[in-house]
């Protein structure tokens, strides 16, 4: 095995470094009085940042020292809010609160143990997501003095509190074990009583298991959400019957939520502004207004009379701050949306829809760019697994296919964007199905002459890693692989998780005891020996989700099995990689290993 730190190779024409440089993003935007904010994180040092833009000046308002990024529930989400004079945010390093004007420092709101996530500003108030060790609540701290008030407790977990206009009405989103949000949650309700709320109710959610997200009330105060009740995520709006449908696509409005803070619709008085998946292909429209453009992605809505603002993405542009005009639909760039390729050397998405065991699968393929007939594939495997992959410029991708390597970027069943019961094919059926979805795509491809499946690899991180060692360990498919911060032993991940994920195993296998025989049937570790190819691991040192004892223990494995291993540790890195010099140094050597197994010398 080879263990390293710090190793590169010769500079090439999109090197490894210009593909994680491009790899800025944006979260969080926000619309206020005082002009538009959002949340920027930079690839160079990690760091995510608050941007103010007004009057067509962006200033950065966080100063040296501070990262706004909440960790509640590990992947956090919400972490700022506007107020009538700046912003109150989390700060990474401690995950406390911190006030700031617009033309002042930071000052701390809150002190202690607690993390905080979701926060949102109404009557002089915080509502946030506290977390204490696996204790959630819903509080409100007082902006003047930082005075906590519970507002909810008793689920196991809380997202998006929301207060009406009038303050009349507290809404939230809470779920409890062993659901994830994206099975089922209810929509709570509580009123207000002098200077409290009363007990809530649920008004959603608690007849029929479904998936609520998002609520909103409109200017009036009526309480709007997505719900996936009838199949999909789609708007619905309270009525003395209960929540009936909006007029609406047959489509997903929204992503699962793994993060909070999420704004992917907005209820308007005289309809709704939305974005919404067709095939994987984001669309956006304002009361049946198509606005989609060029752009496949949109996040993060906000609009005023003039313009809608959000964060989107295309095939040829990476994400973006933009400002489209409601008139006359023309797209103004605020900030990102620069390329690091030429538009011609782009190589685009093209829609997969395959068959794959007794189903069919998603996903985007992306031609190699060397113009040879039959390429080799490099298979990407998303995490999650309840997550999604989208048609948008990905530096990583193209780092590849600018290598000669053909692409195919896969939702595989269980993943969302396609609907409920999609995303729910996953359930007792992880390393099952994703693995036959993941096989069935080289066999797809080389049929229709686009791939040589004799140089088939596979890549993933986290739950996308598990997908790829099962691969290797139960197919004779690939060539190679490799497993970015991958799960080879659910029992032992069931044990270590947080909270957040403490039952989405028995969802994905089964009761590791009750179903034990299912468990060593899916373990990677187990059936190490069955692996016959080439293997190389990433792994951060700081992983709270899959720990590294993990990834030490399969690559141990491996090695009993005279299997060439190499495997590479990241001090700095929880899971995921977030510093450039990291991300660079991993796509260098997860290439060169690949050159390697084809017989090319670096």
């Amino acid at each position: 095995m080879n263990e390293t730190r710090a190793s590169s190779l010769k500079a090439e024409p999109f090197s490894a470094a210009q593909a994680v440089a491009a790899g800025m993003d944006f979260a969080e935007l926000q619309l206020g009085a005082n002009g538009l904010f959002w949340n920027e994180y930079r690839p160079e040092d990690a760091a995510c940042r608050i941007w103010h833009w007004r009057d067509g000046v962006a200033k950065c308002l966080t100063p040296t020292g501070f990262s706004v990024r909440s960790r509640v529930y590990e992947y956090g989400g919400g972490a700022f809010c506007l107020t009538p004079d700046g912003v109150v945010f989390v700060n990474e390093a401690d995950q406390q609160l911190y006030r700031q004007t617009l033309d002042s420092s930071p000052e701390a709101l809150t002190s202690g143990e607690c993390r905080y996530g979701d926060v949102n500003f109404a009557d002089g108030q915080i509502l946030a997501v506290e977390e204490n060790g696996d204790q959630h609540r819903l509080v409100a701290i007082d902006l003047a003095d930082g005075t906590r008030r519970l507002l909810a407790e008793g689920a196991d977990f809380y997202a998006a509190p929301v207060i009406s206009p009038d303050g009349a009405r507290l809404a939230w989103i809470e779920w409890s074990r062993p659901h994830q949000p994206w099975t089922s949650t209810r929509l709570m309700v509580a009123e207000r009583s002098g200077q409290s709320f009363s007990a809530p109710r649920c008004v959603a959610g608690d007849a029929i298991e479904e998936s609520i997200q998002q609520p909103r009330f409109d200017a009036k105060g009526q309480l709007y959400c997505l719900t996936d009740r009838a199949g999909f995520w789609q708007p619905y709006v309270e009525s003395v019957d209960g929540f009936e449908p909006l007029p609406s696509v047959q489509a997903d409005h929204a992503p699962a939520p793994w993060q909070m803070g999420g704004c992917t619709w907005l209820p308007l008085a005289d309809g709704y502004l939305a974005s919404w998946s067709e095939s994987g292909f984001g669309r956006l429209a304002l009361n049946g207004d198509d606005l989609t453009g060029d752009y496949s992605r949109f996040r993060h809505l906000a609009l005023d009379e003039r313009f809608i603002y959000c964060i989107a993405a295309s095939p040829i542009s990476p994400s973006a701050v933009i400002a489209i005009d409601r008139a006359s639909h023309e797209v103004t760039v605020l900030a990102g949306g620069v390329a690091p390729l030429a538009a011609e050397r782009i190589s685009r998405p093209q829609t997969l829809r395959y068959p794959s065991g007794s189903g069919e699968a998603h996903g985007f393929f992306y031609p190699a760019m060397s113009g040879e007939t039959k390429p080799p594939l490099v298979v990407f495997i998303h995490g999650g697994p309840t997550s999604a992959c989208y048609p948008m410029l990905d530096p990583r991708i193209q780092y590849w296919t600018q290598r000669g390597f053909a692409v195919a970027d896969l939702n595989y069943r269980g993943s969302s964007g396609y609907g409920r019961e999609y995303r729910q094919a996953l359930q007792l059926s992880w390393g099952d199905v994703d693995v036959e979805d993941a096989c069935a795509v080289v066999d797809y491809l080389a049929k229709q002459g686009l791939i040589d499946g004799e140089r088939a690899f596979i890549r993933g991180g986290s739950a996308g890693g598990y997908t790829t060692l099962c691969a290797l360990a139960f197919h004779q498919v690939f060539r190679a692989g490799a497993s970015l911060y991958g799960v080879s032993d659910p029992v032992a991940l069931a044990r270590a998780t947080h909270k957040f994920e403490g039952d989405y195993l028995d969802w994905l296998i089964g009761d590791p005891e009750q179903d034990a025989e299912r468990y060593a049937a899916r373990t990677p570790l187990l059936h190490a020996s069955n692996i016959r190819v080439p293997v190389i691991f990433f792994q951060g040192e700081l992983d709270a989700v899959v720990v590294p004892q993990q990834t030490r223990d399969m690559v141990t494995a491996l090695e009993q099995n005279g299997i060439p291993v190499e495997a590479h540790y990241y001090a700095d890195e929880r899971h995921g990689f977030r510093r450039a010099v990291n991300q660079a140094h991993a796509l260098e050597r997860e290439w060169a290993f690949y050159r390697r197994v084809m017989g090319l010398a670096d």
